[in-house]
């Protein structure tokens, strides 16, 4: 009977973010390029959540491709991964539309109302990253149908605020449309406070990243594995007039490099040898090519190791459907344990 109770709570929680994005359970994969594509997308849908292709710097083609081969591993729905600042978006967007995207999360800055009425015009539903309450608000007005929230326990490209301080500030404050908590997420326990708090789901990436059908190398695994939640550390700016957008992974050769290649840039700027523009570009461009270094090509040393806070609660190589499954156990033995 308690069993019984606390699958009928847990499927109360889950209804609103279920129903908006399609899928049995309202867990989102997070987007990471050269890990997020057709084999760990299809995988998570297949499992009942919701699995997201990462376009990242994916060429239209590419993208097309991506969408085409995920189609034909699973009948579920699955969300595409935009960035607001590829040079090619237009035809990324046309491609998405071709292809009947059911939904499309917009990342890398704020999108314009009208963008975001163009998709909902053609019945894709959109999906934002909201860093503060009034950003959040914004959206709303400028017509997204869901936000995502990612606190900076999350691996990748980073805000200043937690998790935790997010979901207080926001979800309590928007009622319009469903919100999904994102970074450092790695149980089922902490999944289930924020459904109580009003969520309507959760993302999670690098609780995934270790998942079996995921094509990340061995090597990269590996790592990740056997690291705790303190080895992911996010990058440092040297100087405020080269502002650097923090990136959080786990300490490795590139991370320390890349604070003396700052330096470099500095130096040269300040004899008068490059331009701020010039200087900026290069800071930006180091990290091109380093998260396939390590992802793909499983270069632990020079590549990137991007990854969350949650890597601490990444023991094993396990199938998406058994790491679905766990965080659902670990949500239902909270729930069985209270009086309904």
């Amino acid at each position: 009977m308690e069993t019984d109770l606390a699958k009928k709570k847990l499927n109360q929680l889950f209804r609103e973010g279920s129903d908006f994005l399609g899928c049995k359970t309202p867990i989102m994969g997070g987007a990471m390029t050269w890990v997020s594509e057709r084999n760990l997308v299809s995988a998570i849908s297949e499992a009942g959540g919701f699995g997201v292709i990462a376009c990242g710097s994916m060429s239209p083609e590419d993208l097309r491709n991506e969408i085409k081969a995920t189609s034909k591993l699973t009948d579920a729905k699955f969300g595409i991964n935009l960035i607001l600042i590829h040079p090619e978006l237009e035809k990324l967007i046309k491609v998405c539309l071709a292809e009947h995207v059911s939904h499309i999360i917009l990342a890398g800055g704020i999108p314009s109302k009208s963008l975001v009425s163009r998709l909902r015009d053609s019945q894709v539903k959109v999906i934002c990253f909201a860093p503060t309450l009034p950003v959040a608000k914004k959206l709303i007005r400028s017509g997204a149908d869901a936000l995502v929230i990612e606190g900076m326990e999350a691996g990748g490209h980073i805000g200043p605020v937690s998790t935790n301080v997010l979901a207080q500030e926001m979800i309590p404050h928007i009622h319009e449309v469903p919100i999904f908590v994102a970074g450092g997420i790695g149980r089922g326990e902490a999944m289930l406070s924020y459904l109580e708090m009003g969520a309507a789901g959760c993302q999670l990436g690098t609780r995934f990243v270790c998942a079996t059908e995921s094509i990340a190398h061995p090597n990269f695994k590996k790592i990740l594995i056997h690291s705790s939640a303190r080895d992911a550390k996010p990058s440092v700016q040297v100087d405020p007039r080269f502002p650097v957008i923090p990136v959080r992974a786990l300490e490795n050769f590139a991370s320390k490099n890349f604070t003396a290649f700052q330096n470099k840039v500095i130096e040269k700027f300040d004899a008068g040898t490059i331009t701020k523009t010039e200087g900026q570009l290069e800071i930006e461009h180091f990290w091109a090519g380093a998260l396939k270094k390590a992802v793909v090509d499983g270069d632990v040393e020079d590549g990137s190791l991007m990854a969350g806070q949650s890597v601490g609660m990444v023991n094993s190589e396990q199938p998406v459907r058994e790491i679905i499954n766990e965080l659902l156990d670990q949500s239902l033995d909270v729930l069985k344990k209270r009086e309904f």
